[in-house]
């Protein structure tokens, strides 16, 4: 066991951030550069969400397998496995001709990444003695964490200096430095009593969520009576429910379900899926806001997210310390409590807005609540056995990629059905003629990157523009209040779950 004092355990400590944050990175960098991959591709709504799940769906279904190959075979070796995949997913990510390629390929990423943050925290947890165990996970979910918030910023930057490629090739240099830190400073260690791996679970678990990722993305584009969303829908629900009924009896499960008989871990797991969930989805529509609605550049709408990333850099460690001082039921109610009020002033934005009155505020508010929920969070879901360490990082951590991965999926079908409603019943009522209002809804799937005819006269260009912008304002409200809800709902769970300190969690 090592202290963060030591030179040993400032490397173990580097090593992880600078893997995990590489990991994190890339959603986020990814994520600032959707409209200009969407324009790139001449893609829609449907193409960006699997841009984005390709990623999440290959993270959550293989992170719990690889928490456990590495309390089996090493976490040191699946570590560095994951780096090495990862690097060599980012080179052909981009270097892709098609959006099809870069999807493939972004799922390939995701498997490297599945093999990188579990291991992160089972190394962090197997690594440093318990009395300092809390600050360093703090210290790992701050840096690691701003780390990818400086994704926005540092993927406009160089999406409009080196083109939307750039934000893959940042990885390389990245990976190979952590690869070799990892590879020269971090101690192996497994799980001696280790069981069985459970292949078929894993399997399970992959093929219920594609069906249910699939479904939900699909649906809005092919219809939602269409077989070829509903069958792949309803078999991702049935395959999933088999994975947890049959693996409650089994003696080598992908989760080991003795590690729910505490209450901090379920209720440390059950507010990561509504947090993270909400998260994700503020992530993913807020970036299309600030470019297609509030016309900034990818530069300045990382920049734009500045205060957030700030907070959460300097603040993490102070969240954990606090945890480790007073408990972590306080900080996990009032964290998720200051993101919902963030969250809501995101939804009363309007087209038009003023950052500094209308924007900024919310993320500020974001970023404190995240800075100081997020080190309590991950140590109450790593309470448990060190023999159990890289089992439980895998459950969470596929609990925070699934509520990702969801929040994707759902959010983005409830925003264009919204989207939708108000658009078609805006230009209906409009003064487009009819040609116009066809090629307007005839688009419809891209929400607000819909491209306006160069044959549209200036007063139709206008007209067309602000209608477009309004139906999309009216979505993201729409939006943002469910994902202000689900972050309260994060703080009353917290609050009926979470044992006080000094109360057994058993």
């Amino acid at each position: 066991m090592y202290k963060i004092s030591s030179l040993e355990g400032k490397l173990i400590l580097f090593a992880v951030i600078l893997a995990s944050g590489m990991a994190f990175l890339d959603g986020t960098v990814v994520n600032i550069a959707l409209p200009v991959i969407e324009a790139k591709f001449k893609t829609n709504i449907f193409g960006i969400q699997w841009i984005v799940n390709a990623y999440a769906l290959m993270l959550s279904s293989l992170i719990l397998i690889s928490g456990s190959l590495g309390d089996n075979f090493g976490r040191k070796k699946i570590f560095i496995y994951g780096i090495a995949v990862f690097i060599l997913a980012s080179f052909m990510c981009g270097v892709s001709s098609s959006i099809s390629q870069l999807i493939i390929f972004r799922g390939l990423q995701g498997i490297g990444g599945a093999m990188m943050v579990p291991g992160s925290l089972s190394i962090i947890n197997s690594s440093f003695e318990h009395s300092t165990r809390g600050r360093a996970i703090g210290l790992w979910s701050g840096f690691s964490g701003g780390i990818a918030a400086l994704g926005p910023f540092l993927g406009g930057w160089l999406v409009q200096t080196f083109g939307w490629a750039s934000i893959f090739f940042i990885n390389i240099p990245l990976g190979l430095l952590a690869l070799f830190i990892a590879f020269k400073f971090i101690p192996e260690s497994k799980n001696i009593a280790a069981k069985r791996i459970d292949y078929f679970g894993s399997l399970l678990v992959f093929l219920g969520l594609l069906g249910i990722t699939y479904g939900l993305i699909e649906g809005p584009n092919i219809g939602w009576n269409n077989p070829l969303a509903l069958f792949p829908l309803m078999f991702g629900l049935l395959l999933f429910i088999t994975f947890i009924l049959t693996s409650v009896k089994k003696p080598y499960s992908l989760i080991p379900f003795n590690i729910f008989k505490s209450n901090l871990v379920v209720g440390a797991n059950i507010v990561t899926l509504f947090l993270y969930f909400a998260l994700s989805g503020v992530i993913f529509f807020l970036v299309l806001n600030l470019q297609q609605v509030q016309h900034l550049t990818p530069l300045q709408a990382g920049l734009g997210l500045l205060p957030t990333i700030l907070i959460i850099t300097f603040l993490s460690g102070r969240g954990g310390s606090i945890a480790d001082k007073f408990g972590p039921r306080l900080p996990m109610i009032f964290g998720p409590l200051t993101v919902s009020v963030g969250m809501f002033l995101l939804a009363l934005s309007g087209r038009n807005a003023n950052y500094f009155t209308q924007i900024m505020p919310g993320l500020i508010l974001f970023g404190l609540g995240m800075a100081f929920v997020i080190a309590p969070l991950t140590k109450s879901a790593l309470s448990v056995e060190e023999k159990y360490s890289g089992a439980a990082s895998g459950v969470n951590n596929a609990v925070a990629r699934i509520a990702g991965l969801l929040a994707v999926a759902l959010l983005g079908a409830i925003c264009l059905f919204l989207f939708t409603l108000k658009l078609d019943s805006s230009i209906r009522a409009s003064r487009l003629n009819q040609t116009e209002k066809k090629q307007i809804l005839e688009q419809k799937d891209k929400l607000a990157g819909i491209e306006i005819p160069r044959s549209f006269s200036p007063d139709a260009k206008v007209l067309a523009k602000n209608e477009i912008e309004d139906s999309f304002v009216y979505s993201f409200r729409y939006v943002m209040g469910i994902n202000a809800f689900l972050a309260f709902l994060s703080a009353t769970v917290a609050y009926f779950i979470i044992p006080p300190t000094g109360k057994k969690s058993f």
